[in-house]
């Protein structure tokens, strides 16, 4: 809500949510350590008491943007997926699919997780930790669509898919839609073809 003056009333959940917006659209763009705390405030109107009284600390910050960042992608996969019918070779195309569109934006500027590893390799911090939660999820719903295929080793399937996801960003940051990341849906469809069949017996 805006006064007359323009002085924008936000409650404490309201601040926090466009804090986190705000910080995530830079750590994006100019990289996460190269953005300050007081940029961040400035940008979004606050003063930097106001941010360290709902963030304890840059680390807090960092964070839950991986973790708000993580929900997004859960969101965008999964609308993926159902969007793609009853058919978990659709659905697996699907995700290859939201991925590449997302890599052709104008403002991709590559993974989120991936770009958040980088920055923060120690596997304590809350930014690595996220990170690895949410590939790990992308992992998980990937071999539980190769389990519903009925092929005979899924685990080795899911494993070459999320190799072919993962390559798919980086080769998106690197190159653009116009290089190797244009074919990431047809190595996909080529794996999935090359699967053998669930035996009988197994």
């Amino acid at each position: 809500m805006a006064t007359a003056r323009g002085t924008v009333h936000r409650s404490a959940a309201e601040t926090r949510s466009h804090v986190l917006r705000v910080a995530g659209n830079l750590f994006y763009l100019r990289g996460i350590r190269a953005t300050g705390v007081d940029l961040i405030a400035a940008e979004a109107g606050v003063a930097p008491t106001t941010l360290y009284r709902l963030f304890a600390s840059k680390d807090d910050l960092v964070g839950a943007y991986v973790e708000r960042a993580d929900l997004d992608f859960r969101g965008r996969f999964t609308a993926a997926v159902e969007e793609a019918g009853p058919d978990p070779r659709d659905q697996i195309l699907a995700v290859f699919d939201m991925v590449f569109a997302e890599v052709s934006t104008a403002t991709f500027r590559g993974c989120k997780f991936l770009m958040s590893l980088a920055e923060f390799p120690e596997p304590d911090l809350p930014a690595h930790h996220n990170a690895v939660v949410a590939k790990s999820w992308t992992k998980v719903r990937i071999r539980e669509l190769t389990d519903q295929l009925g092929v005979e080793d899924p685990d080795a399937l899911a494993d070459h898919l999320m190799l072919v996801f993962e390559g798919l960003h980086a080769s998106g940051q690197s190159f653009g839609p116009d290089g190797p990341a244009k074919r990431g849906r047809g190595l996909a469809e080529r794996l999935l073809a090359a699967a053998a069949p669930r035996s009988n017996g197994s």
